[in-house]
Parts: structure tokens; C-alpha cells; sequence
């Protein structure tokens, strides 16, 4: 198909540290990446003119083997090169005394329609470099401070540059996502004519948008002004609020160039409000693809009775009119599909009849993989009346110590509990394990430690397939959660709550009332799916944050 001129020519470039794309193009780690790819993946859809633009890591982020012991092991787990496109333009970008080179290879989103949307991958492994620079597309999120540092040198101010070497005149809008890229905003003002410092500013902010995502102060990206300035001598330290304290927060300086600024939930914002005090920020709640996140069976059930849900997933709120009995269908059909996977790789004999449970998600503290299991007891009074399986999977970033002992924590009760209960763990969470579980599971779990669950993107992929969430009030869900429509919420006020919701509520209706949750099914892809996903989401980033002329 020939290649139309306004796709290649974006109005706006999203820049973001993670962009996943396909499970062989191994440049994501979690949520962040999923949620980049899934935002471009819906521009193609709605035929909006946008690039992406972020490192090829070539070690990837890292396959996850667990021992038999149960600890985490990180393996190397590099791209496939041959569904990326080289290109031809270099440009340099300054790293202390240095001038490191950077290339840059092309993948095409092609959406249904034909329109194409490109996904720029920036990389230094080119011969004019050094050893060490040549390196710094290696892997993702990993390495020292130094290392990270320079990684986002590339990101945020390669970026720039490489728009330009490419031709993209036509970019409008620069869409930071998180504060990995956010000395693109740097190089920027350091490009500006203006005359004075606060009509830089100014230029600056009306071409930036930024989105936050994490609350967790660890998470971001924070360098000592002096350190910086080693590396980026002509970072403008002086300019008035940009520096607190001598350091230089990413995040902050996201917020500082940027004149449209958004949390990705309604929570969140209020979170977000109350860290960087300042009600500048607002929210645009996440959305997923839905093409992506939807199992076939149900995407064919809903070609079947919504043609053009594809394009506009917001007609998803038409599955009210669609039989309890064909959505159950396609259901089972999709769990078998997730417990033929989990037998085969794990070699366990899970069941189809049985109600089944999944929490898969990064493991980090705040999200509290363990909630389930902090009273053995009642949770195996609970099983014995009325069985479950419980599936989880998840990696911990292999510098994150405390959610690698949580991931051994979990799988020393896989073993413990047997006798008792089906408990699994899943080894190597990816795109396509991810496919799987938010299809075939019966239930999604969400337990993280309020207010640190920014958004959680996980439940409504599941929401696509007719999956209920039972999830802490925290991130999306109090936007997404509509009793008896769409799931349940944990009262963490109430002891126990997690089983007694369990026992009294959920396992009843699955078991003993299949048309109530039929019903249930229904409803949460009428509610939510219609709503949470990621067209939606880009619509109304180009409504309030990009605000381009017609």
C-alpha cells in the first residue's frame, strides 16, 4: 500500500522512555510502555497525524527465569531488528565534553484504515562512537545513575534534534510522557530566538504537554544541579523555581516548560495536586487499544453484532443489547486458551469449571502482590466451601530488591500451599502473557496501597473481555467502578473485607447465579470498555491539551 504523505508528516511527537509495540520489540518494561504504544496504536485508528519517539534498547528490558528456589533471574532479551526500518539521518547531542552520535531506525503502526503512524527508535550503537556510548542503547532502565542519566540526554534532547533531521517541521506539539524525556523542554529553550528568558519560557510552554504518572518520589528521576551540569553544561540552571534545593527534579521540570500538564486518573490528579502543589494540573484518565487488549473470540462476537467498533470502540456500549450466553461463550473460550498455557508451561491441571483469579501487574511494594494471602487461613476457609485458582504474574525491576523478595515470597507459597489450593505463578509476564491472562481470567485483582496506583490500566483491558475488577479505591477505579455493574470494591476499613467480599459476594453469584454474572459480564464491557480506552483517552488530548488549529 502506498505510503500517504500526512501520515509521515505528525503533528504531534510523543516522546516516552518505554514505547511497546510488538512482544519481539523488547523497548517496554511495564505500564508506561504499554500505555505509549496503546495511545499511537489509537492516533492510527482515528487517522491523527503523531510519532513516537524513544530508545532502541537492544538488551532490552530483561526475560524473567524463576529459580527453583523461587527468586526472580534476569536474562538478557534483545529486539528483533528485522521489524525495524534503518534510516539514514545522524545528528549529535553533547554529553559533557563529548559528542555522541545518535541514528535512528523507523516501525510503521498501520491502523485497519491504512493510515500509518511512525515510532522513532534513537540509537548510539553506531561506529563514530566509543565503547561506552555505543552502549548506551543497551538496556532499559538499567545500569547506574550515570547511565540513566545519559540515556535520557539521548531521549530528551536526541529527540529533538532527529524531528528535525527527519523533516518533521510540521510538529506542533511536543507530548512528554513522564519525565525521562523532559530535557527535550531544555532543548527547546536552548533553540529558542526569543530575546528574553520569559519569552522562551513562554515559546516553550505552548508547544509542551506533559503527563505525570507516578506519585512515588523514588520512581522519579532527581540529579544534583552540580551533576547535571557535568554533563549538560548548558542546562539553564538559573532560571527562577526550575532548581529546589540545588537539585533538579525531571518531573518538575516536565511541569515547569509545560502548558498543558495532566495526572492519568481523577485520583490521581488530586494526588498529583497536593505533591507539587499546584492545581495547574489536570487529568486525562488512561484508555487501552481495544483491537490489542480484546480476546479473538470476542472480537468476533463484537464484528458480529457492532460492526465498527474497531474505529470507534465507543460503540462497545451496545454489548448491553448482546445475549449474557454468547459473551459467557466467548469467555470460556478464552479462559481455555489461558489454562492450556499455564498447564503446558507450568504443568499444573487447572480447570475450566473452577473460578479463576488473576493478579498480574509489576511487582513493587505499594502493589502488594501478598494482600491475598496475609491471613492463610480465611482465605483457605474460603477455597475449601468454594474453589478458586488464583494465576499471578509479574516482573520486579532487577535493581528493586523488596519486589523480587515479594515475587519468591509468592512462589515459596505456590509450593506451600498445594495440598490446599491452586496457586500458580506465571514466569516471564509480557504482551502476549498479558493477552492471555486479561482474557481468560474470572476475576482481576487490584489491591495497591492508596493514593500510590496512579492509574492501573491492567483492570480495563480485562474490562474489554467482560472480566469484573475487585480492586482497592485507588488509580482508575473510582471512575470505573459502578456497583453491581462493573465489579467490587475492597473497604480496607474492615478487617478481612478482600474475603468477605470474596465468600459473600463473588464466588456466590459465579457459582450459584451464572445469569447474574452473565449480566455482571455484559455490563462491565458496556461501561467500561466504552469508556477506558485509549481513543477516547487521545481525543481528549487533542480537544484540551493539544488544541490545534482546524
Amino acid at each position: 500500500m502506498k505510503e500517504k504523505k500526512m501520515n509521515l508528516n505528525p503533528l504531534v511527537a510523543y516522546i516516552s522512555m518505554e514505547i511497546a509495540l510488538e512482544n519481539n520489540i523488547k523497548t517496554y518494561a511495564g505500564g508506561l510502555g504499554v500505555l505509549a504504544g496503546d495511545i499511537l496504536r489509537a492516533a492510527a485508528d482515528l487517522k491523527f497525524p503523531m510519532a513516537g519517539i524513544t530508545l532502541f534498547n537492544r538488551d532490552g528490558y530483561f526475560k524473567q527465569v524463576v529459580s527453583k528456589d523461587g527468586a526472580q533471574l534476569a536474562m538478557s532479551d534483545r529486539s528483533d531488528f528485522l521489524l525495524l526500518e534503518k534510516l539514514s539521518p545522524t545528528v549529535s547531542v553533547n554529553i559533557g565534553q563529548e559528542k555522541v552520535l545518535v541514528g535512528v531506525w523507523r516501525y510503521l503502526i498501520r491502523s485497519e484504515n491504512g493510515f500509518l503512524v511512525p515510532v522513532y527508535f534513537l540509537d548510539t550503537d553506531l561506529p563514530g562512537n566509543t565503547k561506552k556510548n555505543r552502549a548506551l542503547c543497551g538496556s532499559l532502565y538499567g545500569g547506574t545513575e550515570e547511565y540513566r542519566l545519559k540515556q535520557e540526554i539521548i531521549l530528551g534532547r536526541g529527540a529533538i534534534k532527529m524531528l528535525t533531521a527527519l523533516g518533521h517541521e510540521s510538529v506542533q506539539k511536543i507530548h512528554l510522557n513522564e519525565g525521562h524525556g523532559a530535557l527535550a523542554t531544555i532543548e527547546l529553550f536552548l533553540n529558542s530566538k526569543q530575546p528574553t528568558d520569559r519569552k522562551k519560557i513562554k515559546e516553550v510552554r505552548r508547544k509542551c504537554v506533559f503527563t505525570t504518572h507516578t506519585p512515588i518520589p523514588k520512581a522519579q528521576d532527581v540529579f544534583s544541579l552540580p551533576y547535571l551540569l557535568n554533563y549538560q553544561p548548558d542546562f539553564p540552571g538559573h532560571l527562577t523555581g526550575l532548581a529546589i534545593k540545588n537539585e533538579i527534579n525531571f518531573t518538575r521540570c516536565g511541569l515547569y516548560f509545560s502548558g498543558f500538564v495532566n495526572a492519568v486518573s481523577r485520583a490521581h490528579r488530586e494526588r498529583a495536586r497536593e505533591i507539587y502543589k499546584t492545581r495547574q494540573i489536570k487529568h486525562v484518565t488512561n484508555g487501552v487499544d481495544s483491537a490489542t487488549w480484546t480476546a479473538p473470540e470476542f472480537k468476533s462476537l463484537y464484528d458480529q453484532h457492532i460492526p465498527g467498533w474497531r474505529s470507534d470502540n465507543a460503540l462497545l456500549k451496545k454489548v448491553r443489547h448482546i445475549k449474557g450466553q454468547e459473551v459467557w461463550s466467548a469467555h470460556q473460550a478464552a479462559k481455555r486458551r489461558l489454562i492450556s498455557l499455564v498447564n503446558k508451561q507450568i504443568g499444573v491441571k487447572l480447570d475450566e469449571d473452577i473460578f479463576t483469579l488473576v493478579f498480574a501487574r509489576r511487582f513493587a511494594v505499594y502493589k502488594r502482590p501478598e494482600y491475598l494471602f496475609q491471613d492463610l487461613s480465611r482465605l483457605l476457609a474460603v477455597n475449601k466451601v468454594r474453589p478458586m485458582q488464583l494465576i499471578f504474574a509479574g516482573k520486579a525491576h532487577p535493581q528493586d530488591l523488596e519486589g523480587q523478595e515479594l515475587i519468591k515470597k509468592i512462589n515459596v507459597l505456590v509450593k506451600q500451599l498445594s495440598q490446599n489450593i491452586k496457586l500458580v505463578f506465571l514466569e516471564d509476564y509480557d504482551l502476549d502473557k498479558a493477552k492471555f491472562l486479561v482474557a481468560g481470567a474470572d476475576l482481576w485483582l487490584n489491591n495497591p496501597l492508596p493514593p500510590n496506583e496512579a492509574s492501573g490500566t491492567s483492570g480495563m483491558k480485562a474490562a474489554h473481555n467482560g472480566i469484573p475488577q475487585l480492586s482497592i479505591k485507588d488509580g482508575w477505579w473510582p471512575e470505573g467502578y459502578h456497583k453491581h455493574r462493573t465489579g467490587w470494591v475492597i473497604n480496607e476499613k474492615v478487617d478481612g473485607d478482600v474475603y468477605r467480599v470474596l465468600e459473600k459476594e463473588i464466588l456466590p453469584m459465579f457459582y450459584d447465579r451464572p445469569d447474574k454474572w452473565r449480566e455482571l459480564m455484559v455490563s462491565t464491557i458496556s461501561r467500561n470498555a466504552s469508556y477506558f480506552n485509549a481513543q477516547r483517552t487521545l481525543k481528549e488530548y487533542i480537544k484540551r491539551a493539544y488544541r490545534l488549529p482546524s
